[in-house]
C-alpha cells in the first residue's frame, strides 16, 4: 500500500504522517510507504501506485479541488481524504467524490476511524477472494463479485466475469464476506450492494445483470438501512 499527503503546511504533513504510522503500528498492521509533497502539481507527477491520498484544498498554483479531479480521472478507485480548515469547500470536494472531509488541526481518534474505514474499503476494492470449484481455484477481485446464490445444494458465486460453483456451502460465504458491501438478504443469497439497482419487497436487480436475487420480507426494513448507508458512504 502506498499512501500520499499533499499540504503546503509542514506541521500538517508530519501530524498525518506520525498518525498514520502510529495506526498501522498499533493494529500490527505492516506501516505503508508514505509520501510527502507540498502542492498539487507535484502530486500529479507522481509516478508510483497511489491507494490513498491526503490532500490539502488551498495551496500555492494548483488547488486541491482540480488535483483531486484530475487523480480520480486516473485512478478511479483512489480513496480521497480532503484536509482543510474551510468548510465551505465540502460542496466541492463531495463532487469529485471524496472518501472524507476531514478539518484541521486533525483529532487523532477521528482519522483513526477515518482509517479503519478507509482500509476496508481498500481491501473491499482491490482484496482478493479465493473460490474453490471442483476444476480448480481461482482468484476473483472482491469488487468483482454481484451476488453469491445457493441452488438447494449448489452454490454460485456470480461474478462481472463469470460465473463459479463453489465446493463450499453459503454459510462459508457469510463468514467471508464480511466486508460492508455485501448483504445476506435471503437465506440463499449474499448480495453485493455495489451493483443493486432496484430492489421491492421481495427482488433485488443488478445493473446489467439480468438475474434477480431474492430479498426476505422480513429482512427488507434492514436491508433497507444498511443500502442507504451503503449509498451515502460511497458518495
Amino acid at each position: 500500500m502506498r499512501i500520499l499527503i499533499c499540504d503546503d503546511d509542514e506541521t500538517i504533513t508530519e501530524q498525518l504522517s506520525k498518525y498514520i504510522s502510529t495506526y498501522f503500528s498499533k493494529n500490527r498492521f505492516s506501516i505503508p510507504e508514505i509520501a510527502v509533497y507540498s502542492s498539487g502539481e507535484a502530486l500529479l507527477g507522481d509516478a508510483g501506485e497511489k491507494d490513498i491520498v491526503f490532500l490539502d484544498v488551498e495551496m500555492p498554483g494548483i488547488s486541491g479541488i482540480l488535483t483531486g479531479k484530475k487523480l480520480k480521472q486516473k485512478h478511479p478507485n483512489l480513496i480521497i481524504f480532503v484536509v482543510t480548515s474551510f468548510a465551505e469547500y465540502l460542496d466541492e470536494a463531495m463532487r469529485i467524490h471524496v472518501f472524507r472531509y476531514l478539518s484541521k488541526p486533525i483529532d487523532r481518534q477521528r482519522l483513526f476511524q477515518n482509517m479503519r474505514d478507509a482500509l476496508e474499503l481498500y481491501h473491499t476494492t482491490n482484496g482478493k477472494i479465493v473460490v474453490e470449484t471442483t476444476e480448480g481455484t481461482h482468484s476473483v477481485p472482491a469488487a468483482d463479485i454481484i451476488c453469491v446464490e445457493a441452488q438447494g445444494k449448489t452454490v454460485i458465486v456470480h461474478t462481472a466475469d463469470s460465473d463459479y460453483e463453489s465446493v463450499h456451502p453459503i454459510k462459508y460465504w457469510t463468514e467471508t464476506l464480511t466486508m460492508s458491501c455485501f448483504f445476506q438478504t435471503h437465506r440463499s443469497f449474499i448480495v453485493n450492494m455495489m451493483y443493486v439497482t432496484y430492489f421491492d419487497r421481495t427482488l433485488i436487480s443488478f445493473h446489467h445483470y439480468n438475474f434477480s436475487a431474492y430479498l426476505a420480507r422480513r429482512k427488507y426494513n434492514e436491508f433497507k438501512s444498511a443500502y442507504l448507508l451503503y449509498v451515502e458512504s460511497a458518495q
